[in-house]
């Protein structure tokens, strides 16, 4: 029995890569770009094969080796699809690839309108990714904003209950009426009219 196998505990483990976060979702997004396009293209070959057969009658698939793939993106909008995968936030990259596939399965595309859809779908996640920041800005904000004491109210606004500038029917008829009488056990003092 060797010793080396019992002495390797002492190395230290493989690290992992040194990409940053921004490459890896920038990776992870092309390359899930990259296997739809394959599927739909997929796809569509088979509708176009399913279509011939129909046709025909005959169905010559298994003489016809699998063709190389017949679509590819140009590399100005590889640039640009890859500039926008570039500012998403890695804690939006699953859900804008889980949007992705959502939107496939509902519209079944070309394969040329596969790149179409991504992009649509990471300006959708641009635009949340902005809401939200925009929000938490907001309830950032307002959470360091100075709170104002009770103190500090008082010598802003004096608070009168009965005085107001506002006209009610009951303050003209108390004003017109005569004084209400006094009970019998309190005398009623009047002054006296002077004519």
């Amino acid at each position: 029995m060797s010793l080396l196998a019992w002495l390797r505990w002492s190395e230290a483990p493989p690290r992992l890569s040194a990409r940053s976060p921004a490459e890896m979702v920038l990776e992870t997004l092309m390359m899930e770009l990259a296997g739809q396009m394959r599927e739909a293209e997929r796809q569509q070959r088979e509708r176009s094969h399913a279509e011939r057969k129909i046709c025909t009658g005959v169905d010559y698939s298994w003489l016809a080796s699998a063709p190389r793939p017949s679509y590819d993106l140009s590399p100005g909008e590889r640039l640009q699809l890859e500039d926008v995968c570039a500012k998403i936030h890695p804690s939006y990259c699953g859900p804008a690839i889980l949007r992705f596939r959502q939107l496939l399965a509902e519209q079944e595309p070309e394969v040329q309108e596969v790149s179409r859809l991504f992009r649509a779908v990471l300006q959708e996640v641009l635009e949340r990714m902005k809401q939200e920041e925009e929000t938490h800005k907001l309830t950032r904000q307002w959470s360091l904003r100075p709170r104002g004491s009770l103190a500090t109210f008082k010598t802003r606004a004096r608070i009168a209950p009965f005085a107001s500038d506002i006209r009610t029917i009951s303050e003209d008829v108390e004003r017109d009426a005569p004084p209400p009488p006094r009970t019998w056990s309190l005398p009623e003092f009047r002054a006296p009219k002077t004519d």
